[in-house]
């Protein structure tokens, strides 16, 4: 079984989503970054494939992207430093990013080395939802990747249905129709969002994204879904971090706690 059906199975509230970028803060952290997640009960991570127009991203992504690109972090790198990944780390593994970069890669390829490195699933914002259904699901299905979709506040309710058709991992809502990393709490607009996607009583859970940031704002999120995803926040832990481990535990325990 897919390690993202196994975790909703096993887990249906409070999941805790982590976004870090490969390559930063140094080419190498992706790894003791994963396994320090781990360790300190994180249950779900998405690992940023660094892009040099992350057009959804703020600043602070934006800021990781280009110090992870200089670092000398592309999808090849990325692909050797996950070899073997999974002697290590066992909890389930997305890979996130834009779609150019996968098709310069080759899709084919990307795929193939993806799933060898135990990845569980693909989150491709700029990925229409027509090309992955008419061109890509099947080759995604063959290496049992799950492909994860985003949903707005501007999403029509027909749109997000059929999602909940393609998909059989999570959906992936986005809390504003802002870039990531905000910084104000959750406002009754978002949370009267949330609401009506937990109304509509999909097949597939949700996770929370964009905004969350501490235990205040991922508490609120959990109200209305699965589990929420941290971003921004966790990038500016491990930029300014003189001790990455103590301080992903630090992290982790005050949102957790």
């Amino acid at each position: 079984m897919n390690r993202l059906n196994k975790l909703f199975q096993q887990k249906d509230k409070n999941i805790l989503s982590v976004f870090c970028t490969a390559g930063f803060p140094e080419l190498n952290s992706i790894v003791p970054v994963l396994e320090e997640l781990q360790n300190n009960g994180v249950d779900l991570v998405e690992i940023g494939m660094p892009f040099s127009d992350p057009t959804a991203d703020g600043p602070v992504i934006q800021y990781s992207n280009t110090i992870a690109i200089n670092n000398g972090m592309m999808l090849k790198v990325l692909f050797e430093q996950l070899k073997g990944i999974r002697a290590k780390v066992h909890i389930p593994l997305v890979l996130m990013g834009y779609f150019n970069p996968v098709l310069q890669y080759g899709i084919d390829h990307f795929l193939q080395d993806a799933h060898a490195c135990g990845i569980d699933g693909i989150i491709i914002p700029d990925l229409p939802m027509y090309e992955y259904e008419t061109l890509y699901k099947e080759k995604f299905e063959q290496h049992d990747l799950k492909n994860i979709f985003l949903v707005t506040p501007q999403t029509a309710e027909n749109r997000i249905r059929k999602i909940d058709t393609l998909t059989d991992a999570f959906i992936y809502v986005v809390s504003s129709n802002a870039i990531t990393g905000g910084n104000s709490n959750i406002q009754q607009e978002q949370e009267n969002y949330f609401q009506r996607i937990q109304n509509m009583q999909l097949k597939n859970p949700t996770l929370i994204g964009f905004g969350i940031r501490d235990k205040q704002t991922f508490n609120t999120a959990c109200q209305y879904a699965n589990g929420a995803i941290i971003g921004t926040a966790f990038i500016n832990v491990i930029d300014k971090s003189k001790n990455i481990k103590l301080d992903i535990q630090q992290f982790i325990q005050d949102v957790k706690s």
